[in-house]
């Protein structure tokens, strides 16, 4: 994990994929995309099982280390109305204390899935103003306030020593800031950072920040 002020407040930036914020006790996500293989396989498309026990696992462990009292998912919650599997919403909805307010941001994805009475969820459209904060899933600028977002996905090409990687990352430029899909099978959008942006990779259970000059300037992957 890694401190890093966002808008005058201390945020962590978690390897796990996500934004924890302690002077609000809220855990940040975005884009976990839920059920995207069993949707995959519904529509007749053969993709390997077991791809959102990981994403529920991290969810887990997340809640139990930081002990947060809130958890904003910023959309996409679940892939599509084909998620909504009894199995899934059971373990998902048991990882939801009485105690811990559950809010989603709608998106894009969550417009198609519906949003299951059972997981216990606030749904709110964006933005959702927690002041310095319009939480968001789409990363439009928002007058008055930082915007942090999901939607994109993004992640980074890395050069060192000849060797290349593209990363999930976190990325914050002047008025927006993006946070990497929390979903294990997601794909991912390659920025092309500008001099403005500071850019923090996903690596293993570290994040790093990349030096500007690292990143290899390339759009869509």
């Amino acid at each position: 994990m890694l401190q890093l002020d966002i808008a005058g407040e201390s945020m962590t930036l978690l390897a796990e994929r996500a934004l924890w914020w302690p002077a609000q006790s809220t855990l940040l996500i975005a884009d976990a995309h839920f059920g995207k293989g069993v949707t995959f396989r519904a529509r007749g498309v053969a993709v390997p099982s077991g791809t959102s026990d990981d994403t529920l696992d991290r969810l887990a462990a997340l809640l139990d280390r930081t002990g947060a009292s809130r958890v904003v998912f910023l959309g996409d919650l679940l892939h599509a109305r084909e998620a909504r599997q009894p199995a899934l919403m059971a373990t998902l909805a048991g990882l939801h204390a009485p105690a811990v307010e559950w809010v989603l941001v709608r998106g894009n994805h969550d417009a198609h899935a519906g949003v299951p009475a059972e997981l216990g969820l606030t749904v709110v459209d964006e933005p959702w103003v927690l002041a310095p904060f319009a939480l968001c899933h789409h990363p439009d600028t928002r007058t008055g306030h930082y915007v942090l977002a999901g939607h994109v996905h993004p992640a980074l090409r890395v050069e060192a020593g000849g060797d290349r990687l593209r990363l999930p990352c976190f990325a914050f430029g002047p008025d927006v800031g993006l946070l990497p899909a929390f979903g294990s099978f997601t794909g991912h959008m390659t920025l092309a950072p500008d001099a403005g942006m500071r850019c923090f990779v996903v690596a293993a259970d570290r994040v790093l920040e990349v030096p500007h000059a690292s990143a290899r300037r390339r759009g869509r992957a």
